[in-house]
């Protein structure tokens, strides 16, 4: 007999996702977390006295009507989840060298209108690019709603937009409608939420996140943590149980190898957990090293071989005395990159001149203005990522921190030194206001979300990694299923998503028969940049802090 129904190896969005939904139709579900804290890319943690989400940086689709909207509230966690939305006039700001910032704003036809204001010559070509954006995106949900050999036949016509633009490269569809290259790297920046350059990228992936993004973005109120809080609220409700620092050490498996099936796992204490299936949300190559390769055909090992991760990051974390409003600063995120005619990608892309080249490309962003709650000891918090390869930092692999010696803590300071000179480029005034700082690197990743080659967006996402290059919800071990960045999509969208669809294939039902706990349920949203339209108690909570430069945190 087994212990539980399900054991869910991870709590990163895709796990609690499908541990959610089954425990909600009541399974016995057990997820195991090898960190002291929930959440995976969607954890928080404290630097210094100081609060960081470093994996949430802004979530779209929570307008009204929005997908994510819908399975939240869907779900039955509407109560416990509460977002701002970015600023509406710039949820995004571009700003490529010298040129004049361009603002992102909410909702396609603004965006079309902005981007033909700024570039007026163009504008015919702009309409038609982001209209095929927004088809590549519509399309692509065709491609799993083939039920038969009809919708099969039909699905060159119906997604002909996808058959034409979407294999091939995002550089090759802007320049077949956008000619100058201003405007084709302003239209490239949200690149940096899968981590390739323009002609690395598949089209129909450009699409699909752009139309995640078209109505704007939100940040949920606590940071990124108020996610998986919000999952766990549920997971308990329904039954369920989260085990933290429960690293599992082998997925048990009976059977010989190419006829497997998952029965458990073993932690890394020796206690066994037996179960009828097991969900993993690690990404593929720790998935299977814990069934072990010997134990996998020859096919899979090939795959894994082969497969490649994205990109890694240095994280700077900054606490600063300064007005960030009175700086330029407000709540929409901020990308940079070097000039136009610089690849910010191209450090990333040559592991042997990073160094040489230095941050080409930064993301900045200001927490405590988009979740205005959550100011720290009355100082204002700032995140930056710069996009590094892995492969520099591999000769301290498997090493703990505070002992990685003299070379690593030097490699450290000269990059904070770096980017913070960007930074200073960016936020006039922001050296001489800095309370604390602190520099994470991929082997920060690699340790505390267990992430292969501290890669952020799990596999690498370019055309042969997606769709049927990506890893499986059901892999050839039976009874052993996996979710999040290396399967459907990435981000916290759509490792949700992932591991939603792994439930929903367990129990064979529709998705709209899952959206039935919410009843009554309504997201609650708000303006960070509107005070005026603040409820009550968010007003207290924003005034408390800068009064008395308290934390003020709903994930205390």
């Amino acid at each position: 007999m087994s212990d539980v129904d399900t054991v869910v190896i991870g709590s990163g969005a895709g796990g609690m996702a499908a541990a959610l939904v089954l425990a909600q139709a009541g399974e016995r579900v057990l997820v195991c977390e090898q960190h002291y804290v929930p959440g995976g890319w969607c954890h928080s943690f404290t630097l210094g006295g100081y609060r960081f989400s470093p994996g949430v940086h802004y979530i779209g689709e929570l307008g009204e009507g929005g997908g994510l909207r819908e399975l939240y509230e869907g779900l039955g966690l509407a109560n416990d989840l509460e977002f701002f939305q970015l600023d509406p006039a710039g949820y995004e700001v571009a700003r490529i060298g010298d040129a004049e910032p361009f603002r992102y704003p909410a909702g396609k036809d603004a965006l079309i209108a902005a981007l033909s204001q700024r570039f007026p010559a163009e504008a015919k070509g702009i309409s038609r690019y982001v209209e095929t954006l927004q088809r590549l995106s519509d399309q692509l949900a065709l491609l799993s709603r083939v039920r038969g050999p009809l919708d099969a036949l039909l699905l060159p016509w119906r997604a002909r937009t996808v058959v034409r633009h979407g294999f091939g490269s995002l550089e090759k569809l802007q320049r077949r409608y956008l000619r100058d290259p201003l405007l084709r790297q302003i239209c490239s920046v949200q690149g940096g939420d899968y981590g390739l350059p323009p002609h690395r990228t598949p089209a129909v992936l450009h699409g699909a996140l752009a139309e995640h993004y078209f109505e704007g973005g939100w940040y949920p109120r606590g940071g990124g943590f108020a996610l998986p809080r919000a999952f766990l609220r549920g997971l308990k409700r329904a039954g369920g149980e989260l085990k933290l620092r429960a690293e599992v050490s082998e997925i048990l498996t009976e059977g010989r190898p190419g006829k497997l099936r998952a029965i458990g796992v073993r932690l890394a204490d020796g206690t066994e957990v037996r179960a009828k299936r097991v969900i993993s949300n690690a990404d593929p190559r720790v998935t299977f090293r814990l069934v072990g390769h010997e134990r996998l055909s020859v096919k899979l090992r090939k795959k894994l071989a082969k497969t490649r991760y994205s990109c890694a990051v240095l994280s700077l974390f900054l606490a600063v005395d300064m007005d960030l409003r009175a700086a330029g600063l407000t709540s929409g995120n901020l990308w940079w990159s070097e000039g136009v005619d610089v690849d910010p990608y191209a450090a990333v892309q040559d592991p042997s001149r990073w160094e040489e080249l230095g941050p080409a490309g930064l993301f900045l962003t200001a927490t405590t203005l988009k979740d205005p709650t959550k100011h720290a000891q009355g100082r204002h918090l700032l995140e930056v990522f710069c996009m590094v390869p892995y492969e520099p930092f591999r000769r301290w692999e498997g090493t703990e921190h505070g002992q990685r010696g003299a070379a690593y803590e030097a490699l450290k300071a000269r990059w904070s030194e770096r980017i913070l000179a960007v930074v200073e480029r960016l936020v006039p005034g922001v050296r001489d206001a800095i309370a604390f700082q602190e520099l994470g690197t991929p082997l920060t990743n690699d340790f505390y979300v267990a992430a292969s080659e501290g890669s952020i967006y799990g596999i690498e996402k370019t055309l042969d990694q997606l769709g049927p290059g990506a890893f499986p919800l059901q892999t050839e071990v039976t009874d052993l299923h996996m979710c999040g960045a290396s399967t459907l999509s990435h981000g916290v969208v759509g490792a949700t998503r992932s591991g939603i669809a792994v439930a929903k294939g367990i129990l064979g039902v529709r998705q709209r028969e899952l959206y039935r706990y919410g009843e009554g349920q309504r997201l609650r949203c708000y303006s960070a940049e509107d005070p005026s339209a603040w409820p009550e108690e968010i007003q207290r909570a924003a005034a408390r802090a800068r009064e008395r430069g308290e934390p003020v945190s709903s994930d205390a």
